[in-house]
């Protein structure tokens, strides 16, 4: 134990020098000011412009400040520094050490230093500053000095500005993270002994002249800012209103742009509405004046998604749409014909004048939310009986017009087979089975058969939002194919449907233009075939598809003997037609049998057979495999090419 008369050692000074507080060194700062700034200057490179370079040995001189009580270094300073200060070697140290940092060039894979970020404060706007110009001896010295690294550069700052002999010098280096000090003292050395140039003004950012900026720039410049903070200002406003005040968008894409009139037509507010009753007073009976129906016309949000989807799908949306239909959003607030719970499943159906869309998502949720459309302008009451509500397990739900008075199930394939009557309920029909479209023979073909107050029609489903109506007759008179004798033209070509399906298929009308005597003795070889022409008519107009097709007694189906693409033939322009086809009599006889329409005064086959025939009829022995090309000459005179 020590005895308590026995003095206690003194504790060892810290070897980096006494304490400095915040106040001694914002004394020393502040007062030799002008002194540290000229040095921060010397030592950024001069690369930059003048004016960064004096801005940015402001802002370096201004953060030197320590932020709490922090030793000072054993540097000379503290002995022969500006009155001994300790407090301004150690503002002067990191003066130094962050110079030397704002002169490191910048790298991809590293964070940027603070002093190599452009100074936030001072700042200067409309003037450019830099210090007053010297002779031709300091612009020698300022481009000496540029080709020297930072560290050379301030080797020589302390050495002329500081009036520091070459240790002290290595030291402060050392000290403001210099790796090397005796190669910046050495590369310092090749710079001729010109100290007294380091006091002169060319080096003096405290000393500094002023001029303005590049006016024309700025005025430009001044109004990219303005157009630019006008349009800031509205897009925010439009983002901002009405906001989210009708309900969240569900599975709808966030919105891109908004103006009035898009944002009308995405309130459910100011969806059209129509009465049970206006049909029977208004000029149209179309879609325009369907009713609004379903047990959730009410439902504001369920009504809010659905119009929201059909302006922005988003990208698990489902869309589908029938060739040539648009699937932009309505143009304004359209009609809602029908809102509801439809087996498992929210059903919303509106038109806009243009388009049937229907928005379908589960019970539960929005995920594997759909959206489809189907064009619909020119429709009339025969082509406005029904929609498509639901398919689910092959079956099919239809919504029906108001005018509607019964709808029945008819399978095409059996026509001698009657109508199975279905229950309306608030125009909806129970669960209906679809067309067949699994592989394999086609055994039935089931259609919708709809009765009003003009008539009865067949709809069939084509896996489309609206469904085709079937009719049967020549092209300028076709009647709906809900008659006996429509039904047996239709029954052994109703499977020839499936070849429509997604096409967009308006009206589908099935043609008996000829009857051919069969040639040949044998079970086939009796009674004659029926050819039949069915042309298919599009919403938009063009894409009519045709079929020529032969049938024989005893056949199931109908063959397919001639296709065509946007041609006139069977339609009301070209209410004619010619084809022709091989047929194997029972013998085994190879035969050409070509029919055209009525007014086709001769029939010739080129190629592959060669045969004419005076009428509209032709028969003519073929080979195997063979292929010809058949033209017919009407009673005019003009001919009549066949299709193929």
């Amino acid at each position: 134990m020590q005895s308590p008369d026995v003095a206690q050692p003194s504790a060892p000074s810290s070897p980096a020098g006494p304490m400095v507080d915040v106040e001694q060194a914002e004394a020393a700062l502040v007062e030799h000011y002008p002194r540290l700034v000229r040095l921060a200057y010397l030592v950024l490179p001069s690369g930059r412009s003048r004016g960064r370079r004096v801005l940015t040995a402001h802002h370096l001189v201004q953060r030197a400040l320590p932020r709490g009580r922090t030793p000072a270094p054993v540097v000379p300073a503290q002995r022969t520094g500006p009155e001994g200060d300790p407090g301004y070697a150690l503002v002067r140290l990191q003066v130094v050490r962050t110079a030397l940092e704002a002169g490191l060039p910048l790298r991809r894979r590293a964070w940027p230093k603070r002093a190599q970020l452009p100074p936030l404060l001072p700042q200067v706007w409309g003037l450019k500053l830099f210090p007053r110009p010297g002779g031709a001896d300091e612009l020698a010295l300022d481009q000496r000095l540029s080709a020297l690294s930072g560290a050379a550069r301030a080797a020589h700052a302390l050495r002329g500005l500081e009036r520091l002999p070459d240790g002290d010098v290595r030291g402060v280096l050392t000290a403001a993270g210099v790796a090397d000090a005796d190669a910046a003292l050495a590369e310092a050395d090749r710079v001729p002994d010109a100290y007294r140039l380091l006091d002169s003004p060319e080096f003096d950012p405290c000393s500094l002249q002023a001029r303005p900026t590049d006016l024309l720039r700025r005025r430009r410049h001044g109004r990219a800012a303005l157009v630019a903070c006008a349009a800031l200002a509205v897009c925010g406003t439009l983002l901002a209103l009405p906001g989210d005040g009708w309900g969240g968008d569900g599975p709808a894409a966030p919105p891109y742009a908004r103006n009035p009139a898009a944002q009308a037509a995405l309130d459910p507010a100011k969806l059209t509405r129509v009465s049970p009753t206006a049909w029977r007073t208004s000029a149209r009976t179309d879609f325009s004046v369907w009713p609004t129906r379903g047990d959730r016309t009410g439902d504001r949000a369920l009504l809010r998604r659905a119009l929201a989807v059909w302006a922005r799908p988003g990208g698990a949306v489902q869309v589908s749409a029938t060739p040539g239909t648009p699937t932009g959003g309505p143009a304004g607030p359209p009609r809602l014909l029908y809102a509801g719970t439809v087996d498992t499943a929210r059903v919303v159906i509106l038109y806009d004048g243009l388009r049937i869309a229907r928005y379908a998502e589960p019970v539960h949720g929005t995920a594997g939310a759909a959206l489809d459309f189907a064009r619909v302008d020119g429709a009339g009451r025969d082509d406005a009986g029904a929609v498509v509500l639901s398919r689910a397990d092959g079956n099919v739900r239809y919504l029906t017009a108001p005018w509607v008075r019964g709808a029945a199930r008819r399978d095409l394939r059996a026509p001698d087979t009657g109508a199975s009557g279905l229950t309306l309920t608030g125009g909806v029909t129970p669960p209906l089975a679809g067309p067949v479209q699994r592989p394999g023979p086609c055994s039935s073909w089931s259609v919708l058969q709809l009765t009003d107050g003009k008539g009865t029609r067949l709809v069939t489903d084509l896996g489309e939002l609206v469904p085709a109506r079937l009719t049967a007759g020549a092209p300028g008179a076709p009647r709906p194919a809900s008659g006996a004798g429509a039904l047996r033209t239709w029954a052994p070509f109703a499977c020839s449907l499936g070849a429509l399906r997604s096409a967009g298929v308006r009206t589908v009308n099935a043609w008996a233009f000829a009857e051919q005597p069969l040639p040949g003795a044998g079970r086939n070889g009796s009674g004659s075939g029926t050819w039949v022409c069915t042309r298919a008519e599009t919403w938009r107009g063009d894409g009519a598809r045709v079929l020529a097709q032969f049938h024989t007694p005893g056949g199931r189906f109908g063959a397919v003997a001639a296709t065509a693409q946007d041609v006139p033939a069977c339609g009301p322009r070209e209410p004619r037609v010619l084809a022709g086809v091989l047929w194997k009599s029972g013998a085994g006889s190879r035969y050409l049998l070509a029919a055209g329409s009525d007014g086709i005064a001769s029939v010739r086959a080129t190629g592959g057979v060669e045969g004419s025939a005076r009428g509209r009829l032709l028969t003519v022995r073929a080979g195997k495999g063979a292929r010809a090309y058949l033209e017919g000459t009407l009673e005019n005179g003009r001919p009549v090419t066949g299709l193929r």
